[in-house]
């Protein structure tokens, strides 16, 4: 961790077997929001610049419409027997 990152806010969402992790945080360079994806211990992180935070927030509202528009969706086989 950068000693130069100081967190602004933190939330956390747990879905099925995998964490999401949403830190906001800020540097010398500016803010920027960090989303780290921990499953059982693997961690993927990806890193979005404050001032792309709207764009971001449009398509994931355009991908939430899209999914309710499409319907209920079809049951997860995740995990049962075959």
């Amino acid at each position: 961790m950068d000693p130069s990152e100081r967190t602004l806010r933190s939330e956390r969402i747990d879905v099925e077997r995998k964490s999401f992790l949403f830190d906001l945080k800020e540097n010398d360079r500016g803010r920027f929001l960090r989303i780290t994806e921990d499953v059982r211990g693997r961690r993927d992180t990806i890193i979005i610049p404050a001032p792309g935070l709207e764009d971001f927030r449009k398509a994931l509202e355009a991908i939430i419409t899209a999914g309710e528009q499409a319907g209920p969706a079809p049951q997860s086989s995740f995990g049962s027997a075959h």
